[in-house]
């Protein structure tokens, strides 16, 4: 199959770590031109300088998808830059975690404001000139989109509200000549664990038990990219992942006795300071 990402003009919301930074190689090593979005401007800057070294265009442009007109100057800048724009993935996200009893629902608005109004903003932002190139929308969602664990019900319920999206946007977009790539990864390495409620990095925070089962960022962003280049409908990542969507669809009680027994670990920082924090 001929690579059909060459020469395409891609922007990674949410790039400055984890998979967003990954996808960003991936796309660049080949061949596509990419705009980098995050709030954190230096390693975006870093990140640019590392992809124009190894012959990619990039651009690195600060963007917040919680703030009102950040991410329509983005993809105007990205228009002027580069005249195009094929691929967007709204991948900016956070995870709050906490039992319903710890959270108050400023933690519910938190998480939604990004992981579900910031998935939108970009989704807007993007939709005429990604009708203009019959590009793509990739949505960055997760396994927890699939199922709810006890203790991250915040985290789930906006997973569950992006895959509804992709679901009922898909048919909407098609007759403009749009894709939508829904991606639901299971666990894959981030510092997303390192960030509290309130957006603080924590660089000595507690790994997470689920270290071991974790799937490299690069590896997921190969896959994710294959997906994009195919039009998948959704891609789950990861074989736990995998496991976990099946077992979800045909033993729900089954699993559900699972995750009710075996709570997952909330690793770190101190569980009083936890509820979420952006990985953008």
């Amino acid at each position: 199959m001929a690579d059909r990402i060459a020469g395409k003009v891609v922007l990674v919301a949410g790039a400055s770590s984890g998979i967003g930074a990954a996808l960003a190689r991936e796309f660049a090593r080949r061949g596509a031109a990419v705009a980098l979005l995050a709030r954190r401007a230096g390693r975006l800057e870093t990140l640019a300088e590392e992809l124009r070294a190894g012959g990619a265009r990039a651009l690195a442009l600060a963007c917040d998808v919680t703030v009102e007109g950040d991410l329509e100057a983005a993809v105007a800048r990205v228009a002027g830059e580069f005249g195009r724009l094929d691929i967007a993935v709204a991948n900016a996200g956070f995870g709050v975690a906490g039992d319903l009893a710890e959270l108050t629902l400023d933690d519910y608005r938190r998480q939604f404001e990004t992981n579900v109004f910031g998935v939108l903003r970009t989704a807007y932002a993007a939709l005429a000139p990604l009708a203009a190139s019959r590009g793509v929308l990739v949505l960055m969602g997760s396994v927890s989109g699939h199922l709810a664990a006890p203790g991250a019900s915040a985290y789930a319920m906006s997973k569950f509200a992006v895959r509804a999206l992709a679901e009922a946007i898909r048919g909407e977009l098609a007759p403009r000549g749009i894709g939508v790539v829904l991606v639901s990864p299971g666990f894959v390495a981030s510092e997303i664990s390192r960030v509290d409620n309130h957006g603080r990095f924590h660089p000595d925070a507690r790994e997470p038990s689920h270290r071991r089962f974790e799937m490299s960022a690069e590896r997921a962003a190969r896959q994710l990219v294959r997906a994009v280049q195919r039009r998948r409908r959704e891609r789950v990542i990861t074989v736990h992942g995998k496991v976990a969507v099946i077992l979800a669809r045909h033993t729900p009680r089954f699993l559900a006795w699972i995750l009710a027994t075996v709570r997952p670990d909330r690793p770190g920082p101190s569980r009083g300071d936890r509820g979420g924090g952006r990985d953008s």
